[in-house]
Order: C-alpha cells, then structure tokens, then sequence
C-alpha cells in the first residue's frame, strides 16, 4: 500500500490517514453494527416468522408465530429459494432443488446467526466476511438476471462492505476486535482475527 506523508505545512488528510482516523473508524463500526443487526433481524424474523418478510401470505395476510416459523416447521429457504428465483435465472434449478432441503435450511440459519453475531460484536470478522461474502453471491446469483443494471445490486454492495469490514478491523472499534485479537486463540489461528 502506497502511503502519502502529510505535507509539513498543511493540515490535510491523505491515504494513510483514512483508516486511523477517528472519523473514518466510527463510520466503519456503524456500517459494521448495520449489516450485523440486518443478519440477525433476518435470522430472528425467520426463526419466528414475525411477519415483516416471514409469515406473510401471498394476499398480504400476516401470521406471526405462524406455521411459516422456523420454530413451527417453516423453511426459511423455500420463499426466496423457490419463488425468489427469476424463471429465465441460468441457474434456477440449482436453486429451487435446495428450496425447503433441511441441510440448506440449516446453514442459512446458522449464517445468519453467526456473521449477524460476529459483526455486532466485532468478533471473528474474516470469517464473517467470507461466509458473508459467500452468501451475497449465492443470492446475487440467485437473483439473476438482475432488473436495474446487468451486474451491481444489492448483494454485490453487500458483498463488498463486508470484505472492507474485515480487512479494516472495523470490529476494534465499538466492537470487541482489540480484546478478541488478544486471545490465545486467535494468536495461534489469526483466520478467527
């Protein structure tokens, strides 16, 4: 990385500030706070059916705590799996054959839960960042072809932040990042970093 060294007699900002300073770190640990309380409120409304995505019928009619509940037998892969998948998507037979499959249900879950966690907390931020990433391009694949532009959505942004997250360490900051890196276990296998 190329660093620009602050001219002696001006005040200004340069590539080697923008990470350290406080004002970059803060606006990093809320976009980290934001994408892991979207994780987890996915993970909750899906667990529960809660009725502002999960639980909602094709007329509109909501059913909290319904049978579409995770809790109560509900697959919180088949909606988007299923009939989330455009009909001319290349790969939309991949897709729905995973729709509603216990495995599938499972590790969507679990990833939720557990990059939601890690990014609230500022914890195992690399991880997060890879099984995020991957679970951004699952669905921006799954989205294809896409309706507003032929490559960028969503996902794609997504994908992106959550690389940046981790490779800032924006989990030292309101996070528990610095207290987590000092662990033995994460000194042993920095991945965990």
């Amino acid at each position: 990385m190329t660093t620009i060294q602050r001219h002696p007699k001006l005040d200004v900002m340069v590539e080697h500030d923008v990470v350290t300073h406080t004002a970059a770190r803060n606006a990093l640990a809320v976009l980290r706070l934001a994408f892991g309380l979207t994780f987890l409120w996915a993970f909750v409304d899906k667990l529960f059916a809660l009725g502002f995505h999960t639980g909602v019928d094709a007329k509109g009619v909501v059913d909290r705590f319904g049978p579409a509940a995770w809790i109560n037998g509900g697959s919180p892969t088949t909606g988007f799996l299923k009939f989330g998948v455009p009909a001319n998507n290349p790969f939309k037979g991949f897709f729905n054959g995973m729709a509603g499959q216990a495995w599938a249900d499972w590790l969507f879950m679990l990833g939720l839960l557990g990059i939601g966690l890690a990014l609230t907390l500022g914890i195992g931020m690399r991880l997060a960042a890879a099984a995020g990433a991957l679970l951004y391009a699952l669905m921006w694949s799954a989205s294809l072809p896409l309706e507003n532009n032929p490559v960028i959505d969503d996902h794609v942004i997504g994908f992106i932040a959550v690389i940046v997250l981790a490779v800032t360490l924006s989990g030292d900051t309101w996070g528990l990042g610095k207290v987590w890196a000092r662990t033995g276990l994460v000194r042993k296998h920095p991945v965990l970093r």
